[in-house]
């Protein structure tokens, strides 16, 4: 048997608590992953303690100027859980030219973790993808532990808009988020998780200052999401995996949390009114999140302006 061990209460990202054991080698599940059902990741449980990872990035502080930008939260850099023995040569980040929507989801892996274990999962993940995915890196721009801490993923900078691999057909001008569980219906998706992504979600798109409560235009790219290739679709700017591909993923119990997440990724932007104001004010004009085109947008008291893309 492999115990994931708990972290020393009171250090930071974590809580102390009794950690879940798991019949080794440990499995965990990506079945949120776009193209298939469900990828196993076997990595043997390794040894030694438990230890704590330190997110870096600008400390909680007033909201920075500018339209609508949300501060940066702390995130957790890909050395914490990316160690030599799992990196391997990998091509250049590609990056578009600005995230216009951000897609939640869920990795489908074990819920009863030590968050100390947060980076050996992520590790696991990362070994599936491009072990058993044959991919370049780990799709995930960001992941979420259950403690709300949030991990860089994807190579690239997180500052960057990189190009990631999360939702077949709209993957540019996104980012991905993974919150680190299964979230299915009836399973308790943790407020610290929650407040994490609102978090993260309104910084990402406030530096295009979109909306997280409004609606994007997004052109897919493959005709295995739910949209032909070549199609427009409107999403919402905070969508779950479901949203763009045939999936159930992030869970029906994270999925029902959006909104909320989406309330509160706006307020933390400094945006007023209630969804249904900024639903109402979108239907005269979308955000649009096609390569080289522009398009209209639209939030509460204010006019509509244009945002011009050029990839």
């Amino acid at each position: 048997m492999c115990a994931l061990r708990p972290a020393a209460r009171g250090a930071r990202g974590t809580r102390g608590r009794r950690s879940a054991r798991i019949p080794g080698p440990l499995l965990v599940l990506v079945g949120c992953l776009p193209g298939f059902v469900a990828v196993a990741a076997l990595a043997l449980c390794a040894g030694g303690d438990g230890h704590t990872v330190t997110a870096v990035g600008r400390p909680p502080a007033a909201r920075p100027a500018g339209a609508h930008r949300a501060a940066r939260p702390p995130v957790v850099p890909r050395a914490a859980w990316l160690d030599d023995l799992a990196r391997h040569a990998q091509p250049p980040p590609r990056y578009d030219d600005k995230v216009v929507a951000v897609f939640v989801h869920h990795t489908d892996s074990p819920n009863g973790y030590a968050c100390a274990d947060a980076p050996r999962i992520i590790r696991y993940l990362y070994a599936g993808q491009i072990g058993a995915r044959d991919w370049d890196d780990i799709g995930y721009n960001f992941l979420v532990d259950r403690c709300g801490t949030i991990y860089e993923g994807r190579a690239g900078g997180v500052d960057r808009p990189v190009t990631g691999a999360h939702t077949q057909g709209f993957n540019h001008r996104t980012a991905g988020i993974a919150a680190l569980g299964t979230f299915t219906a009836g399973v308790p998706v943790p407020q610290a998780m929650i407040d994490a992504i609102a978090a993260l979600a309104a910084w990402k798109l406030g530096l295009s200052d979109v909306d997280p409560r409004a609606d994007v235009r997004l052109t897919s790219s493959n005709s295995r999401s739910r949209y032909a290739s070549g199609t427009t679709a409107t999403l919402p700017a905070l969508a779950g995996h479901r949203d763009g591909y045939m999936t159930s993923c992030p869970g029906a119990a994270l999925a029902a949390r959006l909104p909320e997440i989406r309330e509160a990724a706006a307020r933390l932007q400094g945006r007023q009114g209630s969804q249904g104001t900024q639903r109402k004010q979108v239907k005269r004009g979308k955000w649009d999140g096609r390569a080289g085109t522009a398009g209209t947008a639209g939030t509460a008291g204010t006019a509509a302006r244009t945002l011009t893309a050029t990839p």
